[in-house]
């Protein structure tokens, strides 16, 4: 009997996977706990509309994503800090002010776990962090830390 499992289970799929079970494991097991619903025309319909739900969805976040990587190429990013005479910065310059400057100067809300730096910002001058705005779609900004 195909069916259509509604949630993960071990050893035997994952969540929206049409397999086939055994009549037994189905009605006795499958169905009573409301792991799974019958294959039939009117399920696999609603399956195949969430599928392409999903999929547009999916598109829709990585064509944004790509948008935003042009804005970003195009931002030289200046935040300006307190620093002694030797460029030395009191503090540093984390992830969490890209962001906060990135939605005050740009209104690009992006969240501070994305932005990776190789280390804390310490010295004035110009750096780099990476950006991950969707899987597989990363961008660098290019930060020019400058003394107030």
């Amino acid at each position: 009997m195909k069916v259509i499992l509604l949630d993960n289970i071990k050893g035997v799929g994952k969540k929206d996977e049409v397999i086939n079970a055994s009549d037994g494991y189905a009605r006795n097991f499958l169905f009573p706990k409301k792991l799974a619903v019958e294959a039939n025309k009117e399920n696999m319909a609603k399956l195949n509309s969430k599928n392409e739900s999903v999929a547009f969805k999916k598109e829709t976040e990585k064509t944004e994503a790509k948008e935003i990587a042009e804005k970003i190429k195009k931002i030289t990013l200046t935040i300006e800090v307190k620093a002694g005479e030797n460029g030395k910065i009191f503090g540093g310059v984390t992830s969490k002010e890209i962001s906060e400057e990135l939605k005050a100067k740009y209104n690009l809300d992006i969240d501070k776990k994305k932005i990776t730096l190789k280390d804390t910002i310490k010295n004035i001058g110009t750096h780099t962090a990476n950006i991950k705005l969707y899987e597989g779609i990363y961008q660098d900004l290019t930060i020019n830390v400058v003394s107030k």
